[in-house]
């Protein structure tokens, strides 16, 4: 019977054991490695503007977007009209047109890229119907990301640009202000640029924009305007080392600003800090109690046939005496 209990412990010993260190779960890296796809977006024109209206103590929203695409997406249209209530007696009103207006999204495993594009643009406010808050003959972003190259960001601004009527000469990656007596002002950001090793982004001008023009009912208008914007992540793969460097002409968050020679004109730099990086870790599972308590029947089985083995031999000179 001992012989046969000794051998019975064993032999589940050595069943149960191999069972539970099967149904282990190996030791793992965690952590956001990104989507098997990069992303794209661009979008010609983007408006952010409260209305104020003469007649009412609320602002009325113009939120409107022109050509907004995700990848994959591409899209052509080249006006955009609205009507916003108490205005003009709610006639529909032109935002934009240009003589042409794309925008396109492309994203798959190997690389993502935006792209938006305006020629020949004005951008018109509530208030403002004869007179364009802004003309230009050609701004481009384009955000280009791919798989083992560091993400590019570029942006242009072509031609002659008008402000308020007034011909302005813009300051690569810098802001200008421009300033109509009677009518308001409007702060422009041309190229701004932003580059990390996860993803871009570029964006042609960008208008913070403040008028009071006291027409078609409308007291005052304020808020931004975007003219091409494109961005872009970097598909799944490994990434470039990001040695601090933030974007190139002009950076998308606040920073110092320094004089740029001309009068009312400043240029902007931001640096971006160094990436986070994705570390591996390492831990228990699920499994780890199996595997605690299979180890301990390993060695009580373990210890226990030793522990008769041993009476067995001590007994054995005993029983032939």
């Amino acid at each position: 019977m001992p012989r046969r209990l000794a051998a019975t412990l064993v032999a589940t010993a050595l069943t149960a054991g191999p069972a539970v260190l099967l149904g282990a779960v190996p030791a793992h890296a965690t952590g956001d490695h990104g989507t098997a796809r990069g992303t794209a977006d661009a979008v010609v024109l983007r408006t952010g503007v409260n209305v104020g209206l003469l007649n009412k103590t609320v602002d009325v929203p113009l939120n409107v977007a022109l050509n907004e695409v995700h990848a994959p997406a591409s899209a052509n249209k080249t006006a955009l009209t609205v009507k916003l209530d108490g205005i003009d007696h709610g006639r529909p009103f032109s935002v934009l047109r240009a003589d042409a207006a794309t925008a396109r999204a492309t994203a798959d495993r190997r690389a993502a890229e935006g792209y938006a594009n305006l020629v020949r643009a004005k951008v018109h406010l509530p208030g403002l119907p004869l007179l364009s808050v802004i003309e230009v003959q050609q701004v481009t972003a384009k955000a280009v990301c791919a798989a083992g190259a560091r993400p590019r960001a570029e942006s242009n601004v072509l031609g002659t640009v008008r402000v308020l009527g007034q011909k302005v000469t813009l300051t690569a990656g810098g802001t200008t202000k421009v300033k109509v007596p009677g009518v308001g002002q409007v702060r422009l950001d041309l190229s701004k640029k932003n580059v990390t090793s996860k993803g871009s982004a570029a964006t042609a001008l960008d208008l913070d924009v403040s008028v009071n023009p006291l027409k078609l009912n409308v007291a005052d208008v304020h808020g931004r305007v975007t003219l091409a914007k494109a961005t872009c992540t970097t598909p799944r793969g490994k990434a470039p080392e990001d040695n601090g460097s933030g974007g190139t002409g002009g950076g998308q968050t606040g920073g110092g600003t320094e004089p740029a020679g001309g009068k009312g004109t400043e240029v902007s730099r931001t640096g971006s800090g160094p990436s986070t990086q994705n570390l591996a870790e390492t831990g228990g599972s699920s499994a780890t109690p199996y595997l605690a308590g299979g180890a301990g029947l390993l060695l009580a089985a373990g210890a226990g046939a030793m522990v008769f083995a041993r009476r067995r031999r001590s007994a054995a000179p005993e029983g032939r005496g």
